[in-house]
């Protein structure tokens, strides 16, 4: 099943709103007339040539949209559906071109505006440093072109496979996962020494460890290259916004609550700080302050699945609040910034003049206690007595990137009756992320996943 990602930003008021109560799950998107076609060089597909609908089958009912990312009081609002995660797969194959077709018309006689697609990493460069594969998704995209849908396109640049709705295993590249197995610190480790394979660490960012290339870098490629292969898409307005894939599925977040490393919800997670790039980062800020002894993870945060009143660090009155908690989650929610900094401006570089936008996850379990602990693990320094979403909104307004939030949909009073235990207050969260970066940057929009047959 395919994920459709519904947009719609809510209205601009003027003084900060009270929590959002029964949210619908839509999703705000931006996105231009869908008056163009394709251009006349185009090289037809054999599936694109069964004969067309009639022109009463798929009425044009929506007006042209505007090119903002701001819909309030507009007539309508933008609908883009995901399509499958595996809808290419490693061979630069489409799956099932032929039924996909009927299914994108379908979609295009419901109203829908587009669909939105993963770009796997792991699929285009999958064999070798900067030879990238790109057939797969020509063919999709001219597809999607010929049927007048625009296009949303992730850089996903984690593997697929084990998160919530993962129904293929695309791993990251062959090329990266062999320097893994020599040099297993690219990855985000735990306490205990775990890799996790999901995504790079980003304590390799600036570290010339992948055949020369730093991790930014090799981002980057990948980047500029797909803005070459599909230019005229970018030109003609079919794609209409970029989402950079910033850390573990695809979200700005470390990868704190693996399910394949044992954690369940509504467990607090882990902090994944111990390959030695990320080590030697915490060092030199640790000396930076004068205290060489704070250079360490604390160890007495618990386990995957604890609860915070159970740890000496995530407690009430618990170490989180120290000195050198503060210093360390300090520490640690600063290198999530700086990841999203530098690879935001090189995106901004590659997509000169398009939208592009980034995934924020909604980490709303234990939401109403003082320290936030699930939060704080996943790299959002978010206690109740500090605003851990405005340096991420900040940094986001700098670059021009939207915020694309998760668990908009979700209803506090909903979780509590499933999940008492967990302290959850989606609702609050939401309410919180909101106050910066829809009242002061205008930058927050809601991200949907419906699971639906296509």
């Amino acid at each position: 099943p395919g994920r459709p990602s519904i947009a719609a930003p809510p209205p601009l008021p003027s003084s900060p709103a009270p929590p959002l109560r029964g949210i619908s799950p839509v999703a705000a998107r931006p996105i231009s007339s869908l008056r163009s076609s394709s251009p006349p060089h185009a090289v037809p597909d054999p599936l694109l040539s069964l004969p067309p609908m009639d022109p009463q089958e798929v009425p044009d009912l929506l007006p042209p949209r505007p090119p903002e990312r701001d819909f309030a009081g507009t007539p309508c609002v933008p609908v883009y559906v995901m399509l499958p995660l595996g809808v290419v797969n490693g061979n630069g194959e489409v799956v099932d071109a032929d039924v996909l077709v009927g299914q994108l018309r379908v979609l295009k006689a419901a109203g829908v505006d587009g669909v939105m697609v993963d770009c796997w990493w792991g699929n285009v460069e999958a064999h070798r440093p900067q030879e990238y594969n790109w057939t797969g998704y020509k063919r999709l995209f001219h597809m999607i072109r010929e049927l007048r849908l625009k296009l949303q396109v992730v850089m996903s640049f984690h593997e697929c496979g084990g998160n919530v709705g993962d129904d293929v295993s695309i791993p990251l590249p062959h090329w990266v996962t062999e320097i893994g197995r020599s040099n297993p610190d690219i990855y985000f480790t735990d306490r205990a020494g775990r890799r996790n394979t999901e995504c790079l660490s980003w304590g390799i960012d600036k570290e010339r460890v992948l055949q020369g290339r730093t991790a930014v870098e090799v981002y980057f490629d990948y980047m500029r290259s797909f803005r070459v292969e599909f230019d005229e898409y970018f030109e003609d307005g079919i794609i209409s916004e970029i989402e950079i894939g910033l850390g573990a599925c695809g979200e700005l977040r470390y990868p704190s609550y693996p399910a394949k490393h044992g954690w369940k919800y509504p467990g607090i997670g882990e902090f994944q700080c111990y390959d030695r790039y990320l080590q030697k980062s915490l060092r030199r800020a640790a000396e930076a302050r004068g205290h060489t002894i704070w250079a360490r993870a604390p160890d007495n945060a618990g386990h995957y699945n604890s609860e915070p009143n159970l740890t000496g660090f995530f407690c009430d009155g618990g170490d989180y609040d120290s000195y050198y908690g503060r210093f360390f989650l300090n520490w640690h929610s600063q290198v999530l910034v700086d990841h999203a900094d530098r690879v935001l401006m090189l995106a901004r570089l590659a997509f000169e003049g398009s939208n592009i936008a980034v995934k924020v996850s909604g980490v709303h379990w234990w939401y109403k206690t003082a320290s936030h602990a699930a939060e704080l693990t996943a790299g959002f320094y978010n206690p109740c007595n500090r605003d851990g979403y405005a340096p991420i909104a900040a940094v986001l307004k700098k670059h021009g990137a939207a915020l694309n939030f998760t668990c908009v949909e979700l209803r506090t009073m909903d979780q509590h009756e499933v999940f008492p235990e967990a302290f959850a207050d989606p609702e609050g969260l939401v309410w919180q992320v909101k106050q910066f970066s829809i009242y002061k940057y205008r930058l927050f929009r809601v991200l949907t996943y419906i699971y639906m047959p296509l």
